[in-house]
């Protein structure tokens, strides 16, 4: 049984959008790894943006700094 957890920031994605990402994921474990899509499991997580950090800085603070250099 399959599990996928991907995790994303909290910046919109649609549903329609998640439900895309839950399909193809099934769908490439079943056409990969021949994988029963019954019993895959696909989970996501929407993660605040000042809970997700790169390179020593949170995503909010990146997104601020980038809407500077417009």
């Amino acid at each position: 049984m399959p599990y996928v957890n991907i995790k994303i920031t909290n910046e919109g994605a649609t549903a329609e959008q998640k439900a895309r990402l839950i399909s193809g994921v099934t769908k490439m474990l079943q056409d990969v790894l021949g994988k029963n899509p019954q019993t895959t499991v696909v989970v996501i997580e929407e993660v605040p943006t000042d809970n997700w950090g790169i390179a020593g800085e949170t995503i909010t603070a990146r997104r601020k700094r980038e809407k500077g250099k417009v």
